[in-house]
C-alpha cells in the first residue's frame, strides 16, 4: 500500500537481547543526514516555531497510520541503552496487527508476534501479545538449547522477567506507538527555546530512500529524553524505518552515545494477518511443539 506522502508517518520493546553487528554490516551506516523529528498533538501557536512543521508532519503521520495501516511485518533490529550500558544489537522477525477502534471499542487489538533472529543465544526464542487476551500477559518460551527443556511461560508484560534489558514493555511495541511517543518529545522539546530542527531528502537506510528529520536540544533540561534524535522516514511507504536517539556528549567534543535505536527492515505494510499469526499454538509456531 502507498499512503499520500502528506501523510508522513513517524516497537519498541520486545525482550532480552542480541549479538553484536556493526550497524554499518546492515545497510544501517550511521546518518549522513543528521536530522531528526518532534511530534505534537497541541494545538499549533500563532509564532512559528523550528518544531512546527515537524510536529504538523507527525500529527498527519499518526492519523494516516491510524486510518490506513492495518497490519505490517518486518526485520527489527533493535540497540537500547540501560543504565550505562549499551546493548548489543537485536535482530527479529516481527509481525503487529494495529489496534482499531469504533465508537470508543477496540475492534482490532493490538497484537504482536515476535520471533528473535540473533544471536544465536536467543535464535528461535518466541513471544506474542494480544490485546485483552491471555489476562493481559505475554506467551514466551526460549530457543535453542533452553527451550528443548523449558516451558512455554505467560508472563506480565511489565514484570522483571520481561522488562529485563528492556526499555519499554512489549505493550508499547510498534510503529503507531513509536510515533505517539516521537510527538510528546517533540512536545517536549519545543518548549525549549534553543531547540533545533532540520530537514533531509534522498537518505538511504538500505534500498529505502527516506527523508529524515532530526531535532538537536543543546540544553539539557529535566524530562527532555534526548540532545539529538533522529528519524528516517520511507518515501515510498510514507512511514518510519529507523530512529535513533543520543545522548547529551559528556564534554565538548566528544563522540555523542546511542541512547536507543530502532530499524523497520524489509517493512510490508497490510499483508493480511489474522488471528492464526498470533496464536501459540500455529504450527509454524514453536510454543508447544
Amino acid at each position: 500500500m502507498k499512503l499520500d506522502r502528506r501523510q508522513f508517518a513517524l516497537l519498541a520493546g520486545s525482550m532480552f537481547t542480541a549479538t553484536t553487528v556493526s550497524a554499518q554490516d546492515n545497510g544501517l551506516a550511521e546518518p549522513v543526514h543528521r536530522v531528526a523529528n518532534a511530534s505534537s498533538m497541541a494545538a499549533r501557536p500563532t509564532t512559528q516555531h523550528p518544531l512546527d512543521r515537524a510536529l504538523d508532519l507527525a500529527r498527519t503521520s499518526l492519523v494516516g497510520c491510524r486510518a490506513n495501516v492495518n497490519d505490517y511485518t518486518a526485520t527489527l533490529i533493535k540497540r537500547e541503552r540501560i543504565g550505562d550500558t549499551l546493548g548489543e544489537h537485536e535482530f527479529m522477525e516481527v509481525k503487529v496487527r494495529n489496534r482499531k477502534q469504533s465508537g470508543g471499542q477496540i475492534t482490532q487489538p493490538l497484537s504482536v508476534y515476535i520471533r528473535f533472529l540473533k544471536p544465536s543465544s536467543v535464535k528461535g526464542r518466541e513471544v506474542i501479545y494480544v490485546e485483552n487476551q491471555n489476562e493481559g500477559n505475554l506467551i514466551a518460551h526460549e530457543g535453542g538449547f533452553k527451550g528443548r527443556f523449558l516451558p512455554t511461560v505467560t508472563i506480565p508484560p511489565t514484570g522483571m522477567l520481561a522488562m529485563r534489558g528492556q526499555r519499554y514493555p512489549m505493550t508499547e511495541v510498534g510503529v503507531e506507538n513509536l510515533i505517539v511517543k516521537l510527538i510528546e518529545r517533540g512536545q517536549k522539546a519545543r518548549e525549549q527555546p534553543d531547540v533545533q530542527c532540520e530537514f533531509r531528502k534522498n537518505a538511504r537506510v538500505k534500498d529505502r530512500i527516506c527523508t529524515v528529520l532530526q531535532v538537536t536540544s543543546p540544553t539539557k533540561v529535566e524530562g527532555l529524553d534526548f540532545y539529538q534524535a533522529q528519524v528516517f522516514i520511507d518515501d515510498q511507504l510514507s512511514l518510519p524505518i529507523r530512529y535513533i536517539a543520543y545522548d547529551w556528549p559528556k564534554r565538548a567534543g566528544a563522540p555523542l552515545e546511542v541512547i536507543e535505536e530502532y530499524n523497520y527492515l524489509d517493512l510490508k505494510v497490510n499483508v493480511g494477518l489474522t488471528d492464526k499469526d498470533f496464536d501459540p499454538y500455529n504450527a509454524d509456531y514453536n510454543f508447544h511443539s
